[in-house]
């Protein structure tokens, strides 16, 4: 978001959830993993074979979340004028593509950890927007990971 104070993401989770599902309506996906925080979101999502949109899939996800949002949060601000945002985005977004296992495993870490590094929780099973509790039923993950910002987990923000 562009106003990092904004806790819009969380406050409109419903609607976050309905724009998701919209976009992936849309432009089909497979989500990896994905942390939705107060002022931005982390996602991890693996394209079909024969697409490499990434930019367009970020940019529907934020257009459909937008468009659900009260028209007072929708304001566009005066250095957004003139472009299609609706003026809570910030313009860019950091895109990797992901080399390896060990690559894809350390940003899926980050992204479920996100939440714990920030301050938000002291755990990462303590915040509820986060496809981790979908892994820790489907056995990839222990209840328990990631601890309270144990020294391996904090490893991974410093290497």
């Amino acid at each position: 978001m562009q106003n990092r104070r904004c806790d819009w993401l969380v406050r409109y989770i419903h609607e976050f959830r309905e724009a998701y599902r919209e976009t992936l309506r849309h432009c089909p996906f497979e989500t990896v993993a994905v942390t939705v925080l107060p002022d931005h979101f982390h996602l991890v999502l693996r394209l079909p074979d024969n697409r490499n949109d990434f930019s367009r899939i970020v940019q529907v996800l934020k257009t459909n979340f937008s468009k659900r949002l009260p028209e007072s949060c929708r304001r566009p601000n005066a250095s957004q004028n003139g472009k299609r945002e609706a003026g809570i985005w910030q313009q860019r977004f950091w895109e990797h593509k992901i080399r390896d296992d060990a690559d894809l495993e350390r940003h899926v870490f980050y992204t479920y950890f996100n939440p714990v590094k920030h301050g938000l929780v002291r755990q990462v099973r303590d915040w509820p927007h986060s496809s981790f509790h979908r892994d820790v039923q489907n056995g990839l993950f222990p209840a328990d990971w990631g601890g309270c910002l144990s020294e391996n987990v904090r490893n991974l923000y410093h290497e």
